[in-house]
Order: structure tokens, then C-alpha cells, then sequence
């Protein structure tokens, strides 16, 4: 059920709270301005457009990550520090849904939702803790387990499955990016009382228009990076094994082989990435048409760059948010027949898809739309006209706000 707030002071600005009870709230509980708690990790900055929509729907925001706080004080949310690894390491994984627990506690948010693999695994376990609390997990594809055929992950597959099973228990209702994981929870009796499908994250397509606008021009980019004239195959990921970088690289070399002029832009962390990470060595091999720029605040005016937009992932992930910010820069698509990425492109309409690791097909659709700039630039007219029309962040913020105010409902009565 809902409760009223216990503490004494009243909220005048945004605070960054860490691991502290905030003690900001209003003792007098607005019934219709719920407190919604608003769970992920390190990229959670992402979300904020969402939680400043979700404001205006009517609720008060906290969010709760492992990310750097500022981006969160600048948009005047509240924000708690939440540290987890994400590797696995169940020693830390326990103390994290302690840690998680005592946030719920002292928070006491009517609802909160999580997102990413292993917080949507947290919230639910933690809230067992804080019996009122309407936990919301949301499941934005199935990660390394379901992505990988190493032997841990294929050990690890009925843990994750049994855990869900218990998380189920404690959640009010389970969001699903896409249909393809939706059916495997209900095929292995893991989804929950009230599953949802909600495609994807949802991008902020007049946000993203205004940072094409703000952003550096193509011609000061590429004078920046040093590209001239060359055209530009672009990629925006983790540099992991799993992104299918491996399969890019190799793309590269078949390209490179009919189009020298050609260069190949990765954009994303590698360092950060763990034992799946490309090594430096790797990617050097390729030089020069293969460059890395780690990661970049300025990725709209990036994409804008690009003669080809690859995204190679053999990765179960949800809707990738940057097939919809390539649709929106205008940049003809290759990417591959994973689940996420199908539910936003369709194979000769607007993109192409392709076998995940299959560098020699990835090359041949490469090679196609920069051999074939009228058809490419017709494909991604379509591509931008579905995504503002299908992923907008207007529609799915709407779609998240009723399912709250549904279970809102329910709790009351």
C-alpha cells in the first residue's frame, strides 16, 4: 500500500544524496504526485530525459545509479549513489541488495523501477525488505548469459533463470523491451504477475534534434579527427567482444580491400570493459582505416558523419538506443538479426540486417549503401520517420506512466 512520508523537511532544490537517507520530502504525502524510485547503473544519465518527462506526468523522481552524480544535479533530479559490479561476483552482488534494501527503506518510494540485468535482479529481492514498495524490474534484453556460449555463462543460465523465478515473486509488474524476451520468461515460468511489453527506452527526438543543431559541424569533425575527405562507416558501442567487434574489424579489412578511401570511426570505452575487451593491439592491426575514439559527449553531431551507420552485436540486448539515434542523424543502417535490433530495423526497408559474426556479409551491405547512396538515403528516411513515429520518448514515457498509475490503483484498492 501507499504510505505517507515520515520525514520533517520540505525539498527546495535538487540534492545529490549518495548512500544518505535525503530527510527531504514533505511530512504531508501528495497522493497524486507518487514518489518514483528510478533504478540503473553507470549509464543511467541516459534515462534522464524519461525522468524529466515522467516529472511532468506528475511524479517525484530519485534516481538511484553507479554513474557520476552531475548529470543528474544539472537536471535538478535527486540522485543516490548505488554501487554494484558488474561482473560476476556474488559476494558483491549480495552486498549491493542490501545496499539497495536500505536505500528502499529509507526512501520508501511508492514505486520503483529498475533497469539493466543485474538491478532488475536487485529491486525485487531488495524490496522484500520494504513491504509497500511496488518494484517495477525491467528486462532490456538477457546480457552476457544468453549472448555467450562459454561455459560460464552456459553454468550460469539456470541461476539467472532461478532467480528470476524468485524475483518474480516480489515484483509488481515486468517490463519487456522486446517481444522475443517476453516469450522466453513466459515460456520458463519467470515473468511475473503483470508482464508488459513497452518497446524500448524510447529516445527524445526533439532533444536529439537540438543537439544536432548545438553540436560541432561535420566539417570541424573531421578536421578534428583528422578524416578529410575519406568516407566514414561509424560504429557507437562498447568496445566488446560481444558488440561483434571482432566481426567489424574484419569487415574493415574486406572494405578497405574495394574502397581504400574508406575509414572505420569506433566510438565507445574500451578500457572499462573487462576481460571481453578488444585489445588496443587489435584494433592498431587495422590502422589506418580503422580508428578508435573511446567515448564522446558529442555523439548526435558524430552520427552525422556517418556514410554508414554498423552496429554489429551479437549481444541479447534490448532496442539499442543508438539504432534510433542513427535513424534520427539520417545515416543508412547495417546491423544484425538480433532481437533488439530487428524490432527497429526491417531487412531492406529501412537497413539492412545481417548474421551476427558474419564479416563477409556485413561487408557486402556495407559496401552496397556506399555504393548505392540513393538507395541508402532512402532506407534511412524510413528508418527516422519509424523511430519518431514508433520510439519516440512522448510515447513510451506515456505507456510507463499509465502502467504506474494502474498499479498505483490496484495498491490503493
Amino acid at each position: 500500500m501507499l504510505r505517507p512520508r515520515l520525514d520533517s523537511e520540505t525539498m527546495h532544490s535538487p540534492h545529490v544524496l549518495n548512500d544518505e537517507p535525503n530527510g527531504l520530502w514533505s511530512d504531508q504525502h501528495d497522493p497524486l504526485q507518487p514518489h518514483l524510485l528510478y533504478i540503473g547503473g553507470e549509464d543511467h544519465h541516459l534515462r534522464i530525459p524519461a525522468m524529466c518527462a515522467l516529472r511532468d506526468h506528475g511524479f517525484r523522481i530519485t534516481a538511484v545509479g553507479s554513474g557520476d552524480p552531475a548529470p543528474f544535479v544539472h537536471a535538478g533530479i535527486r540522485y543516490r549513489g548505488f554501487k554494484f559490479d558488474r561482473f560476476v561476483n556474488p559476494r558483491a552482488d549480495l552486498a549491493s541488495i542490501k545496499s539497495l534494501a536500505k536505500i528502499l527503506v529509507e526512501e520508501q518510494p511508492d514505486l520503483a523501477q529498475s533497469f539493466d540485468t543485474k538491478p532488475s535482479i536487485y529491486l525485487p529481492l531488495a524490496a522484500r525488505s520494504a513491504p509497500g514498495v511496488l518494484a517495477v524490474r525491467t528486462i532490456n534484453g538477457r546480457a552476457f548469459l544468453y549472448s555467450s556460449r562459454s561455459p560460464l555463462a552456459l553454468t550460469l543460465r539456470p541461476v539467472y533463470r532461478a532467480l528470476h523465478k524468485l524475483a518474480a515473486r516480489t515484483t509488481a509488474a515486468t517490463v519487456f523491451e522486446i517481444s522475443d524476451d517476453r516469450a522466453f520468461f513466459e515460456r520458463h515460468g519467470i515473468a511475473g504477475k503483470m508482464p508488459v511489453l513497452i518497446r524500448g527506452a524510447g529516445v527524445d527526438v526533439e532533444g536529439f534534434d537540438r543537439a544536432l543543431i548545438s553540436g560541432p559541424s561535420p566539417a570541424q569533425l573531421r578536421e578534428e579527427l583528422g578524416l578529410g575527405d575519406a568516407e566514414i562507416v561509424m560504429t557507437v558501442t562498447r568496445m566488446t567482444r560481444q558488440k561483434g567487434i571482432p566481426a567489424l574489424l574484419e569487415a574493415a579489412a574486406r572494405v578497405h580491400e574495394v574502397r581504400p578511401n574508406v575509414r572505420f570511426l569506433l566510438v565507445g570505452p574500451r578500457e572499462s570493459e573487462g576481460p571481453l575487451a578488444i585489445s588496443q593491439a587489435e584494433i592498431d592491426r587495422h590502422a589506418p582505416y580503422v580508428k578508435a575514439i573511446g567515448s564522446r559527449s558529442d555523439i548526435p553531431a558524430l552520427l552525422r558523419l556517418a556514410d554508414v551507420f554498423a552496429f554489429p552485436t551479437e549481444y541479447r540486448e534490448g532496442v539499442p538506443r543508438v539504432l534510433l539515434e542513427a535513424a534520427l542523424a539520417g545515416a543508412p543502417i547495417v546491423t544484425t538479426t538480433m532481437p533488439g535490433c530487428a524490432e527497429v530495423i526491417r531487412d531492406g526497408w529501412n537497413g539492412f540486417l545481417a548474421p551476427p559474426g558474419a564479416p563477409p556479409v556485413l561487408a557486402a551491405k556495407i559496401l552496397y549503401l556506399l555504393e548505392n547512396r540513393e538507395k541508402g538515403r532512402a532506407m534511412a528516411d524510413r528508418a527516422g520517420r519509424h523511430v519518431r513515429q514508433e520510439f519516440s520518448l512522448a510515447t513510451v514515457v506515456a505507456d510507463h506512466a499509465a502502467l504506474y498509475r494502474t498499479l498505483i490503483d490496484r495498491a490503493r484498492h
